[in-house]
């Protein structure tokens, strides 16, 4: 495609799938299409101890696990060792990740393949793993347990105002919205991202990748029809194979194309980097030294009422 990128409003048909799904359920679809040539996915998921890991899948049960996001940086481990050997041994790939390990993959096989497919995520940037596990042993120190089950993106209240939730087998689940979630604050308020997210050279419009998912932020003023916050999805076709990735899932999901500058317009992080936290320094200093809801607490810049009320306010006005 020498053309513009093209935008698309997407919510799956499957109502289950697109529940467990961060926002519309897209991703799922995309995957089948590599697996129903007896192809390999791969993508992020949480291995034994609910650490982030990459990995793949070659059936649709094992493609469940890379349902929902994981907001950390991901162990990729051998697996752009297996894509490469997947691919020479002429099977189908689909590659999902970031954009940098999209475009990570694509340099180390130095060579372009037919069979390759790949999907990259409007990216808001990525914790370095040592802050989740941090998280996680915290966690454990407050419930006295594992967890069975982890989400980040629970939208029991919501697609817009979803919450991190740890299910226990005692039912004594934790969940707290992400304005409250220690995790999600330290997240979302760009204190505990890694140093190159803030100078990320992959955001851009023209991505290495066939096809970019995210969430649609600002859907109900592009698009207010395909809003239900139970979760919509931005899609945007970069490639021939992109396209035609799309064109195979059409009649599975509701769809409408939309402006790609509008809709990017409500997605800024498609191009541009986020600005640290100026206690961004003094949280991984600490991090070590301290409870977790501490740490946070403390270091983790929290808007004023003043402030809190001005950008709520603003939203409700773009409605």
């Amino acid at each position: 495609m020498n053309d513009k990128p093209k935008a698309f409003a997407c919510v799956n048909n499957n109502s289950i799938i697109r529940e467990q799904s961060s926002s519309g359920g897209m991703f799922s679809l995309i995957a089948n299409q590599i697996l129903e040539k007896n192809g390999v996915v791969f993508g992020v998921a949480f291995d034994e101890n609910y650490s982030i890991i990459h990995t793949y899948a070659e059936n649709k049960k094992d493609c469940e696990k890379f349902r929902g996001s994981k907001y950390a940086q991901s162990q990729i481990g051998d697996s752009l060792k297996k894509v490469k050997e997947f691919l020479e041994d002429g099977r189908y790939v689909l590659f999902t990740g970031t954009p940098c390990q999209i475009e990570g993959l694509k340099k180390y096989l130095n060579k372009e393949y037919e069979k390759l497919y790949t999907q990259d995520i409007i990216c808001h940037g990525v914790p370095p793993h040592k802050v989740w596990e941090r998280y996680l042993k915290f966690r454990k120190e407050q419930s006295g347990q594992n967890p069975e089950n982890i989400s980040f993106r629970n939208k029991d209240e919501g697609w817009r105002k979803f919450s991190m939730k740890f299910e226990y087998k005692d039912g004594q689940n934790y969940i707290n919205n992400l304005d409250q979630d220690p995790y999600m604050q330290a997240f979302l308020r760009n204190t505990s991202l890694r140093e190159s997210c803030y100078n990320c050279q992959f955001k851009k419009k023209n991505r290495a990748s066939d096809i970019t998912l995210a969430d649609f932020w600002g859907i109900e003023n592009v698009a207010p029809e395909m809003d239900d916050d139970k979760g919509t999805s931005l899609v945007i076709v970069n490639s021939e194979k992109g396209k035609q990735i799309f064109e195979q899932i059409k009649d599975k999901i509701m769809y409408k194309e939309v402006d790609f500058e509008e809709a990017i317009r409500y997605n800024p992080s498609m191009t541009k980097s986020v600005k640290p936290d100026y206690n961004r320094k003094k949280f991984f200093e600490n991090l070590d030294k301290m409870p977790f809801d501490k740490l946070v607490k403390k270091y983790t810049y929290t808007p004023s009422i003043i402030k809190r009320i001005y950008w709520k306010v603003k939203r409700i006005a773009k409605r």
